[in-house]
């Protein structure tokens, strides 16, 4: 009995797939070569993103308070803020003359 039951297995692998599954394999891989070309996409894009430097560089005209660094900088048209790691907001503008400060 044990040669009948290895004699039927070996005759449905012999078996073609019928179309819908043979369609299913398809999709299935196609749609996780898809996915993997996006998980690589999304990788390369985070790597160059977060290899930039995470603020501009504040322009040699500006001239921060004694011991202070910058937290933050925001270019405008006119003006240049600065946000210090004390919460100090400083305004300046394009010349880099210090126009107003606001203490938290």
């Amino acid at each position: 009995m044990m040669g009948d039951d290895s004699g039927s297995g070996r005759e449905a692998e012999a078996q073609p797939m019928p179309a819908e599954v043979r369609f299913l394999k398809w999709l299935v891989t196609g749609l996780a070569a898809v996915m993997g070309g996006g998980m690589i996409a999304l990788v390369a894009l985070m790597w160059v993103r977060l290899g930039q430097p995470s603020l501009p560089q504040l322009p040699d005209t500006i001239i921060l308070p004694e011991g202070a660094s910058a937290d933050a900088v925001t270019f405008a048209r006119d003006w240049i803020v600065v946000v210090t790691d004390a919460g100090e907001v400083l305004l300046y503008d394009r010349e880099g003359r210090l126009q107003d400060s606001v203490q938290p």
